[in-house]
């Protein structure tokens, strides 16, 4: 009898250090880099996470999806710079919230602003709603839950899917991959550089699951 495969797993990685993540300001679409530290955090990270044998092994991998800004795939490039460059899509579809008019501020800025206001609930003025930042992460966990389904019932595809993305939207992902309403990404702490593994119980993709969180992380 054929050997059951492995289930599927999605990888999620969230971008290393910049100076606005560092001092908590709200960093959507502005293009800021690394920081020295982020840079140097990712790197040594790189070959524990990353090659033959490691959690994220290459030949597993079927795809990676990219947030275009640039703190997203200078950490995608610095995770695979000792291995090959797996097939990989940059895409808006993993870009950070949008905070339209509370890009750039602090939490205690924006409270200034308006007391009782939580991303969580409302969103972002001139920004994404709630609404929309749930259908775009929807959209995304849609095509990763079809590629895992092409392997798992059709013998299609390798086994991982990567995302290299940011942390809001990560928090989002996960909430919306264990099929939980949005708000529950306000219960994950997801550090800068941090590493999560989705995939599913009882060898059904109909059980979603969180495999780990904060992996190679450094928790406070």
């Amino acid at each position: 009898m054929a050997q059951e495969r492995p289930m599927p797993r999605l990888w999620v990685i969230r971008h290393g250090e910049t100076e606005w993540s560092l001092s908590g300001r709200h960093t959507g679409k502005t293009d800021i880099p690394l920081t020295s530290r982020g840079e140097k955090e990712i790197e040594e990270k790189a070959k524990t996470i990353v090659g033959d044998g490691k959690p994220i092994d290459p030949k597993n991998l079927c795809t990676v999806f990219v947030s275009p800004r640039l703190r997203a795939h200078t950490t995608f490039h610095l995770l695979f710079a000792h291995v090959e460059t797996p097939h990989h899509t940059l895409t808006e579809d993993c870009a950070e919230w949008d905070y339209g008019e509370y890009e750039g501020l602090l939490s205690s800025e924006i409270k200034a602003r308006d007391s009782k206001w939580s991303i969580w609930k409302d969103g972002c003025p001139g920004g994404e709603s709630v609404e929309q930042m749930q259908a775009r992460v929807d959209k995304i966990v849609g095509k990763v839950r079809e590629y895992h389904r092409q392997y798992k019932e059709e013998g299609l595809n390798t086994r991982d899917v990567v995302i290299v993305a940011h942390g809001h939207f990560s928090r989002v992902l996960i909430a919306r991959w264990l099929d939980m309403p949005l708000e529950f990404g306000t219960k994950v702490n997801f550090q800068a550089g941090g590493v999560c593994a989705l995939s599913y119980n009882h060898n059904s993709l109909k059980e979603p699951a969180l495999n780990a969180l904060n992996l190679h992380a450094d928790v406070i």
